[in-house]
């Protein structure tokens, strides 16, 4: 309570747009973000956008703020997060199934290796699950009025999920969230059927946006968006193993359309910087990223946890830290300056210059 009264008295509110990647059980390090930046309360969310874990997050805290706040808000989260765990409320004849698909690449070399199995065979959700068992749907239903999540007004919802068959990106605004929605921009093509949403058939929201960015720039007059990242860009070893090649193929596939929008943002920046858009509709985006990579990074290819409550409130702890770190550091620049820097981020040189 102290830290979060002292970081109040140093600024007023600020309003972000919050970019809230996918990533499976390490979904719950955002889940600490969130509950810090709510517990300090000097950002308002104008925009949530989320992808799989990010969604859930995403209409989590949009449900929890429009009931009660951000005290409501930290309450709901902390509340599923418990409910989801294999170890929580989940039906025993599901504890299989939400292991496989909260740990598909990061926790657990057994349910990684299933899942590798399972490709190399060509076999699909419709022979490995053929009941569509998805234990997360009726979490999520015990979790979020859908209705009242509509129908209320609080930070926008910008849901990503995959079209099946155009291969575009579908982003679902908060007015079309439902329990369908969600679990959209959850299916993995390998764990899950598509989700049909009005006659179309969706996949993971991941492959074509993880997070979106997009629809912040012309759906919101903000124009500092605070991404919270869990998948890392670079990895310094080479991948030997069949699992962790399939971790990194995984980690590539679901962060290029990030660093797409990151080259259309600093690309913008500097037509802008030399007054060739004066006038125009488009606005520079001051981006900014709560991460801790070195710490997630301890619970890699090795590791044997399983997504149990533990291991949850161990990555919200790892989220809370690097909020409050961010905000530390970076809180006075936001709606002044970036604090991520986006050439470094897209730069196709390596970090050690190619050396090495």
């Amino acid at each position: 309570m102290f830290r979060a009264a002292r970081r109040k008295a140093r600024g007023g509110r600020k309003r972000v747009n919050l970019a809230l990647q996918g990533g499976g059980a390490h979904g719950a390090f955002t889940w600490g973000v969130l509950d810090a930046l709510l517990e300090d309360g000097r950002l308002e969310f104008e925009a949530i956008s989320g992808t799989s874990a990010g969604a859930m997050n995403a209409a989590i805290t949009a449900s929890g703020l429009c009931k009660g706040g951000a005290e409501g808000a930290r309450a709901a989260l902390r509340a599923f997060w418990r409910d989801v765990a294999v170890d929580g409320h989940i039906p025993d004849a599901a504890r299989g199934v939400v292991e496989l698909m909260l740990t598909p690449w990061k926790l657990g070399a057994a349910a990684r290796q299933n899942l590798l199995d399972a490709t190399r065979n060509v076999f699909s959700p419709y022979e490995l699950n053929p009941l569509d068992i998805n234990p997360l749907r009726s979490v999520v239903e015990g979790h979020i009025d859908f209705a009242a999540l509509r129908e209320h007004e609080g930070p926008q919802l910008f849901i990503a999920a995959t079209s099946v068959r155009s291969g575009k990106i579908r982003v679902f605004t908060r007015p079309e969230t439902t329990a369908d929605v969600l679990m959209a921009s959850a299916a993995l093509p390998f764990l899950f059927r598509a989700v049909d949403i009005d006659g179309e058939p969706y996949w993971d929201g991941g492959f074509m946006g993880n997070p979106a960015l997009f629809p912040f720039f012309t759906n919101t007059d903000v124009e500092d968006v605070v991404l919270v990242q869990i998948n890392p860009i670079e990895r310094d070893e080479v991948p030997e193993s069949a699992v962790d090649i399939m971790e990194r193929v995984n980690e590539i596939t679901f962060n290029g359309p990030l660093l797409n929008e990151f080259r259309a943002i600093e690309f913008v920046a500097r037509l802008i910087e030399a007054g060739a858009l004066s006038g125009s509709r488009y606005k520079s985006i001051r981006m900014h990223r709560i991460e801790d990579q070195s710490r997630l990074d301890d619970f890699g290819a090795a590791s044997k946890l399983k997504a149990n409550w533990a291991f949850f409130a161990k990555l919200h702890e790892i989220g809370r830290d690097a909020a409050f770190r961010f905000l530390d550091e970076h809180f006075d620049a936001i709606g002044e300056r970036g604090t991520l820097d986006l050439r470094a981020a897209i730069d196709p040189m390596p970090a050690n210059g190619g050396k090495g």
